[in-house]
């Protein structure tokens, strides 16, 4: 049976990679994004639809709901990957102008459209959080990690509401994951290795790994699986 999968931040790297996972089943996939650009590119190679909204602007969202609604009447699979270290970016600006930046990119655009769109998922159907490693070791004194951290207990409280209904709500939290725009032009040589060398596995994971992740949660195997925070880090996390 097909299904509709909805991707948020699904132009580049772990996005992209989970959008072509689920479209590669013969899903149908919409990826949505804030550059159109880039998601128009995406959609023709992985055979999707782009979708091109500001996830963390209230009136964007809803134009979004709309137009899931009009087209698709319901959908299956939400999986929530926008986001990204603003204060990486861009380091100036006070306290409160940089947390808040990292509130609207990583908890605003993760909460708005599941609070409109749920009330379109089909019985059975699945929700995924992209989370971080920074939510439990830190993010080097920014807000990253703990904006990551909000969505814990969320999905936690998400999950106890639409069990219900058959819909299961997860976390998924990545460590160092190479090929992402995420660590584009920030990474030497020094610093990779021993992210690396942090992990049990003795590699970088891949956007790949945690798309595979995320459609194990969302396929039938995983449907008694719920509220959980499934790390993908190559055991990075124990601190080695």
């Amino acid at each position: 049976m097909t299904r509709t999968t909805v991707v948020t931040g699904g132009g580049t790297g772990i996005g992209k990679a989970v959008a072509a996972r689920f479209a590669a089943d013969g899903d149908r996939v919409v990826i949505i994004g804030r550059r159109a650009d880039v998601l128009e590119e995406a959609a023709k190679e992985i055979g999707g639809t782009a979708l091109a909204a500001d996830l963390s602007e209230p009136t964007e969202v809803e134009r979004v709901r709309a137009d899931l609604a009009e087209r698709f009447g319901t959908i299956d699979v939400l999986v929530n990957n926008a986001g990204g270290n603003v204060e990486m970016q861009d380091g100036s600006g006070g306290v409160a102008e940089r947390w808040t930046g990292n509130f609207r990119a990583n908890v605003l655009t993760s909460v708005l459209p599941t609070e409109a769109l749920r009330d379109l998922l089909n019985p059975s159907g699945r929700i995924v959080f992209m989370s971080s490693i920074a939510a439990f070791r830190g993010s080097g004194g920014t807000s990253y990690g703990p904006m990551k951290a909000a969505l814990h207990p969320y999905a936690a409280d998400l999950a106890a509401d639409l069990g219900p209904r058959g819909i299961t709500v997860n976390v998924v939290a990545p460590g160092f994951i190479e090929d992402t725009e995420f660590f584009s032009g920030t990474l030497d040589d020094e610093r990779r290795a021993m992210l690396v060398a942090q992990t049990a596995t003795g590699r970088a994971g891949t956007p790949q790994d945690i798309a595979e992740t995320v459609h194990w949660l969302a396929s039938p195997g995983a449907g008694h699986v719920t509220a959980q925070i499934i790390q993908v880090n190559g055991g990075a996390e124990r601190g080695r």
